[in-house]
């Protein structure tokens, strides 16, 4: 098997809009709050955050959000705060425990049956209620050397039928990247499906191209697109012209999200969400209760009033746009369904 992911003729490609978009997201809290007309008097503090986990969001989602409203439920995901400067018991660098099941750089297995794969510390987005906001990613870059040592630890273990990518965000790594990796695992007898994690195409629908398309398709492992969006204000016309290509070639496409409080913790919020996916052609999939990250505690819902909120979201909506409330626990061997 081949082991180079990290080509150098990808650098020959002209850059994409969607690369464009990638590389001039927005990184200082001042423009931000100017472009969205905001107080002033939030810089500093914003700052402060910025200095523990940078501010990044690209303009397509800025312009989704509501010019001087501090209450927007977009803004509210990305606009960094004092309060995650402030140490809450129970919230932790590494909620999920991955450092405990990181037998190779690049690789987590947690689960049997399939792998993870850290693809890229690049994200389009700093979503500030991210579980991997203190991930160690410069000791698990993906080089050539790391990218044979997982394929030989997936070949090895006939158990293994899926590997996700995810980062970072995955899809922030070139199309001909993501084929030749594709190409690589599906030399691979065991391996039935490969699985993309992705917030990438949410933020920038511009990312979702033919030639990923082609990648992701391109092999005879089956493609499956788990996408992040939170709230339906997340969902435009641009994203959702953006996924047709994607129904038409047969990836199946879900989404998760979060609950957090103050973006989505309503039944209207859910209920929108769920209907405003599915008129996209996607089907929810897992609603996840906040992993307790440290800096995120704002965002907490307790388990209780997630509990009857998803109570009155089965008795408003159909089954199929109920998706399923969980957490993941460390140590256990799947999700933990919270009802």
């Amino acid at each position: 098997m081949r082991a180079n992911p990290a080509d150098d003729t990808d650098m020959q490609i002209p850059t994409a809009r969607w690369q464009q978009l990638l590389s001039s997201a927005i990184s200082d809290p001042a423009e931000l709050i100017r472009l969205l007309e905001l107080p002033v008097e939030l810089v500093e503090s914003a700052r402060r955050a910025a200095e523990q986990f940078p501010l990044r969001v690209p303009m397509p989602f800025i312009e989704r959000m509501r010019k001087g409203d501090l209450q927007d439920p977009l803004l509210k995901q990305v606009l960094p705060l004092d309060a995650e400067l402030q140490p809450v018991p129970g919230f932790v660098t590494d909620p999920l425990a991955e450092m405990q099941n990181n037998p190779h750089d690049g690789l987590i297995h947690k689960y049997r049956g399939r792998v993870l794969l850290i693809t890229t510390s690049a994200c389009a987005i700093n979503c500030r209620y991210c579980f991997r906001r203190h991930f160690p990613y410069q000791e698990n870059r993906l080089g050539p050397d790391q990218w044979q040592r997982i394929l030989d630890y997936i070949a090895a273990d006939d158990s293994i039928h899926e590997v996700l990518f995810s980062g970072g965000d995955p899809l922030a790594a070139p199309d001909g990247r993501i084929a030749r990796m594709l190409n690589e695992l599906a030399a691979i007898a065991h391996l039935r499906r490969v699985r993309f994690h992705s917030r990438l195409p949410v933020v920038i629908p511009q990312r979702i191209t033919d030639q990923l398309i082609a990648a992701l398709t391109g092999t005879r492992l089956k493609p499956i697109l788990v996408l992040h969006a939170n709230h339906a204000n997340e969902i435009d016309a641009v994203l959702s012209e953006a996924l047709q290509p994607l129904r038409q070639a047969r990836v199946p496409v879900l989404n998760q999200a979060v609950l957090l409080k103050g973006v989505n913790d309503s039944v209207e919020a859910l209920k929108t969400l769920s209907e405003t996916l599915f008129d996209a052609g996607v089907l929810p999939y897992y609603l996840f209760v906040l992993d307790p990250v440290a800096g995120s505690a704002h965002f907490d819902v307790s388990d209780d009033q997630a509990r009857k909120l998803f109570d009155q979201l089965q008795r408003q909506l159909p089954g199929y746009l109920v998706p399923k409330l969980a957490r993941e626990i460390p140590g256990e061997p799947s999700k933990t369904l919270l009802i």
